[in-house]
């Protein structure tokens, strides 16, 4: 017999985990050394040197800035003391400067002191010690999803929730794989489209989160394509569509549309990493998985598409820009 109530506490814990981790990494650095905050929220947001900073040293420059840092005074405005006002071209060129950019690679050229000794390159992302290679962001995400995915599995099998509950069963694949893609292109274009004119509309999604986990080696790209998407995809859609929505509509006798609604708002939320428009965006996107496992019954369906909306956002915009 179904312990649906022991099931339904592996799924809140499972849940719980995952909306933390969404939570706490909205501050975690990334590869360039900026924070995962969202857009939005740190445009307004400008870095400056204290006042006992020497000129050219180790004042911060936001990334976000980094073209923008030259002061335009009024005429009839009193200029700074000149300790005080250090333009951003003064920093490019003092040889005694460190250069702060946005780029992932800290900068080839070393400063140098007086006494012609050799100093570490300096980056925005130096200073902070949670930074780490691509490919280890990236394992560390397979790694994550993979353990609570495991925890998942565990509670179904220890609740005795039968397969066919999450809308796993073996007929009729080939059509299952061919509605999983053509339902992942076209909500790759939509997403592309509706991307484009958001940007027009002045709102830019937060990329940032993608451009890290962005890799830079064929075996990264290896690692993040078979691996880490098909881990990430397989996982949420486990849990958000799988056990969200048909095995808790079955052992709770809840309308599975219901659930669908509130694990689109649940999904949306575990992509905080994304930003405000990242949230809504994905929690649409949720949604509408969510009513195509609802129509067809099928988690093979969503799982297709959720890993080809998550690889042709990295393949795209890696070969065209997009």
């Amino acid at each position: 017999m179904t312990d649906w109530a022991a099931f339904t506490g592996f799924t809140g814990l499972v849940l719980v985990a995952l909306l933390s981790f969404a939570y706490f990494s909205r501050g975690l650095p990334h590869g360039d050394g900026v924070s995962a905050f969202s857009s939005d929220d740190s445009d307004s947001r400008v870095s400056t040197p204290s006042d006992d900073a020497p000129a050219g040293g180790d004042g911060v420059v936001d990334a976000d800035t980094d073209e923008a840092t030259v002061s335009h005074l009024d005429d009839g405005a009193a200029s700074p003391p000149d300790d005080e006002a250090v333009s951003h071209a003064a920093l490019r060129t003092d040889d005694h400067a460190t250069p702060h950019t946005g780029d992932t690679e800290p900068s080839a050229e070393t400063s140098v002191d007086h006494d012609s000794t050799p100093t570490h390159p300096v980056s925005d992302g130096d200073s902070l010690p949670t930074d780490m290679p691509t490919y280890l962001l990236i394992a560390n995400v397979a790694v994550s999803q993979a353990v609570l995915g495991g925890f998942l599995a565990f509670g179904a099998w220890y609740a005795g929730v039968p397969v066919s509950a999450f809308g796993l069963s073996p007929g009729d694949v080939p059509t299952k794989l061919g509605l999983g893609v053509a339902l992942g292109v076209a909500l790759y274009v939509v997403n592309r489209v509706g991307s484009s004119l958001s940007r027009r509309l002045g709102f830019a999604p937060d990329e940032a989160l993608r451009e890290t986990l962005t890799p830079e080696t064929p075996t990264g790209w290896v690692l993040l394509l078979v691996v880490a998407l098909p881990l990430i995809a397989g996982f949420e859609e486990l849990l958000f569509r799988g056990a969200l929505i048909g095995a808790l509509s079955v052992g709770l006798d809840v309308s599975p549309w219901f659930l669908a609604a509130v694990s689109s708002v649940a999904f949306g939320v575990g992509h905080t990493a994304q930003g405000r428009l990242g949230i809504v965006v994905t929690g649409l996107l949720g949604f509408v998985l969510a009513a195509t496992f609802v129509l067809t019954g099928s988690l093979l369906v969503v799982v297709v598409a959720h890993y080809l909306v998550n690889a042709l956002e990295f393949v795209g915009n890696e070969l065209f820009g997009w």
